[in-house]
C-alpha cells in the first residue's frame, strides 16, 4: 500500500495524545488509591491534558490533508453502523471534549469526593471524568485500528494484532512524553512514568516483532495464475497494459525497492523501541531534574521518528492483492 503522510501524522500524533491521557489518568488513580504517595500537582494534570489534545487536534488537522473535499468531511460520520472510519470520526471530538473536561476539572479545582468507595477512597468529578475519557480513548484506539484490521484481503492487516500494536505503541510514545512533561514540571512521578514507559515500550516491541514474523508466514490467497485466470505454470507479466502510471499503481503500491522498506523497517526498530529504552533505563539512575528532561525529551522525540518510520512500513508491508496485476508500468 502507498503511505500517505497526512495518515502517518494523523495515526501517530493522536495515539501519543491519547497515550499521553492514559499516562495522566494512570498517575492519579495509582495516588488516590494510596498505591504511591500522593502529590499535589494539579497544574501537571492541567498542562498535560492542554498537550494531549493538542496532539489529538494537530493529528486531526492532518487528517484533513488526505481529503479530495475537505468541505465534506463531517459527511464522514455518516456510515457509522458499517463504517470503522465513520465511528473513529465520532470517537475522536469526543476522546477530545472528555480529556478537555478531564484537565477542566483540575483546572477549576473539582477534587471534592463527591462520594466514598467500600475502603473510603474518594471520588471526585476528575476520577469520573477521567474514567469516561479512558473509555472513549480506548474506544478510539479500537476504530482506528479497526479502519486497517477489519479489511479481509489485506492479510497483514487482518489481524488482532493491528488493534493491539495501536495501542501498544500510542500509550508507549504517551507515557514517555509524561516522563518528559514530568521531568520538565519537577514533580516526582517522572521515574513512575519512566518505569511504565519501559514496561509499554518493551511490551510493544515483542507484539510487534511477533506481528512482523506473522506477516512473514503469510501464504497469499491469490497468484499470478488467479489473478488473471490463466492456469498455465510459466505466467510472467511484463507491462500492466498502459505506457504510464494510474491510480491502482499510485494508491496501492509504495514504489520503493525492497532495500528501501527493510532498511525503513531497521530504523523504526532502533529508533521507537531501542533507543528509548536505554534512554528511559538511563533517567533511572538519574537524580537531576534537568538531566531527566534532557534524556526523556531525546527518548520521546526519538520514540516519535521512529513511529513516523514504524507506521510507513505498516503500510507499505501490506500487499494489496491487485498489484499482482498491476506490477510495471511497461
Amino acid at each position: 500500500m502507498h503511505p500517505a503522510f497526512s495518515v502517518l501524522f494523523l495515526t501517530t500524533l493522536i495515539g501519543a495524545g491519547q497515550g499521553l491521557f492514559l499516562a495522566l489518568f494512570t498517575g492519579q488513580i495509582f495516588q488516590q488509591f494510596k498505591l504511591m504517595p500522593e502529590q499535589h500537582e494539579p497544574d501537571f494534570y492541567v498542562i498535560g491534558s492542554a498537550v494531549s489534545v493538542a496532539l489529538l487536534l494537530i493529528g486531526l488537522f492532518a487528517s484533513f490533508f488526505h481529503l479530495g473535499r475537505p468541505e465534506r468531511a463531517w459527511r464522514s460520520a455518516a456510515q457509522w453502523r458499517t463504517s470503522w472510519l465513520s465511528r473513529e470520526v465520532i470517537a475522536l471530538p469526543i476522546t477530545m471534549f472528555a480529556i478537555a473536561a478531564y484537565g477542566a476539572a483540575h483546572y477549576f479545582g473539582l477534587t471534592h469526593a463527591l462520594f466514598f468507595t467500600p475502603g473510603g477512597t474518594g471520588i471526585d468529578a476528575t476520577l469520573l471524568l477521567g474514567l469516561f475519557a479512558t473509555i472513549a480513548t480506548y474506544a478510539l484506539f479500537v476504530c482506528t485500528g479497526m479502519i486497517y484490521g477489519c479489511i479481509r484481503f489485506l492479510q497483514e492487516w487482518h489481524t488482532p494484532l493491528t488493534v493491539i500494536n495501536f495501542i501498544l505503541l500510542g500509550t508507549a510514545s504517551g507515557f514517555t512524553i509524561a516522563t518528559a512533561l514530568s521531568a520538565w514540571m519537577g514533580t516526582e512521578l517522572t521515574h513512575f512514568y519512566a518505569s511504565w514507559a519501559i514496561f509499554f515500550t518493551l511490551t510493544a516491541f515483542v507484539f510487534r516483532i511477533a506481528s512482523m514474523i506473522r506477516n512473514r508466514k503469510i501464504k497469499p490467497k491469490s497468484d499470478m495464475n488467479s489473478a488473471i485466470g490463466v492456469r498455465h505454470s510459466g505466467v510472467q507479466q511484463k507491462a500492466q497494459g498502459s505506457m504510464c502510471g494510474s491510480f491502482n499503481t499510485r494508491e496501492y503500491f509504495h514504489g520503493k525497492k525492497a532495500t528501501f522498506v527493510t532498511t525503513i523497517k531497521y530504523i523504526f526498530i532502533f529508533l521507537a523501541f531501542l533507543t528509548p529504552l536505554v534512554l528511559l533505563i538511563m533517567s533511572l539512575g538519574i537524580s537531576s531534574g534537568e538531566s531527566i528532561f534532557v534524556v526523556s525529551l531525546f527518548a520521546a522525540i526519538a520514540q516519535y521518528l521512529g513511529l513516523l518510520a514504524e507506521r510507513w512500513y505498516f503500510f507499505a508491508d501490506a500487499r494489496h492483492p491487485q498489484n499482482l496485476y498491476y506490477q510495471q508500468v511497461s
